[in-house]
């Protein structure tokens, strides 16, 4: 018999939105493994929570490395046997990040590497746990800067943002979400893109118009759906967002 308690993952949860996406999930009563990259920040964070009295736990995990992810899969496997809740929030930025006539190539392949490539290695790795699942969320953190409609549009606030690299990371895991929630059609398990909006954080320079505590409500509530909704959205704070 699987257990009512949703089982959720979050990675790069140590700080920032995914901290707090941990910490609005595990207050709903959901049994929270934050993925950190770096141990000693993993530790920062659990202990932070902790203190708190919102119970959640770390699991070492860089979605870069096969390794890395395989060893969560296998600490997810041994301890819960299935996963409700995959949040995909791990996401870099890069100075050097930039227009395409200076972007530097090297910039733009180190975000795609953690941005997308290792955002689709962790969700093949943890799709298995997934299926276990009687109704599965997985929630892909994406931007409004990954819309391509909105990249292309004067009057967009977005239009003069830039960033050949961090942009096109979004917008390739936008395509992750479409296709994939094409292939589980039918299945127990629904994906969304979900863009949080301009939240204050380390990956904005702190220059966001929306605390953390609002830039993860979108997301948790996402990852709260009941399994009976749709599937393959693109969704911002002020609803569906053009792809």
């Amino acid at each position: 018999m699987v257990s009512s308690i949703r089982i959720a993952l979050v990675t790069g949860a140590n700080k920032g939105i995914g901290l707090e996406i941990a910490r609005q999930l595990a207050q709903a009563g959901t049994v929270v493994i934050i993925g950190a990259r770096d141990a000693g920040r993993g530790k920062s964070a659990l202990e932070k929570l902790l203190s708190e009295g919102i119970n959640v736990q770390v699991v070492a995990l860089d979605i870069t490395d096969k390794h890395s992810i395989a060893a969560a899969v296998e600490t997810i496997t041994r301890e819960y046997g299935r996963l409700d809740i995959l949040v995909n929030n791990a996401g870099i930025v890069d100075a050097k990040d930039g227009p395409p006539d200076v972007a530097s190539p090297d910039a733009v392949r180190r975000i795609l590497e953690t941005n997308f490539i290792g955002t689709l290695a962790l969700t093949q790795a943890m799709l298995p746990l997934l299926h276990k699942s009687p109704a599965a969320n997985i929630v892909n953190l994406s931007s409004s800067l990954g819309s391509l409609m909105l990249n292309g549009d004067p009057d967009s606030p977005y239009y003069s943002a830039r960033l050949l690299g961090y942009n096109a990371s979004k917008a390739a895991l936008n395509m992750l979400t479409v296709q994939l929630a094409e292939q589980l059609r039918g299945s127990a398990i629904k994906v969304h893109s979900v863009s949080p909006g301009y939240v204050k954080t380390d990956l904005t320079g702190h220059s966001g118009t929306m605390t953390v505590e609002e830039g993860a409500k979108l997301p948790v509530q996402f990852a709260l759906a009941a399994g009976d909704g749709v599937s393959g959205s693109f969704v911002g704070p002020d609803g569906p967002a053009p792809w």
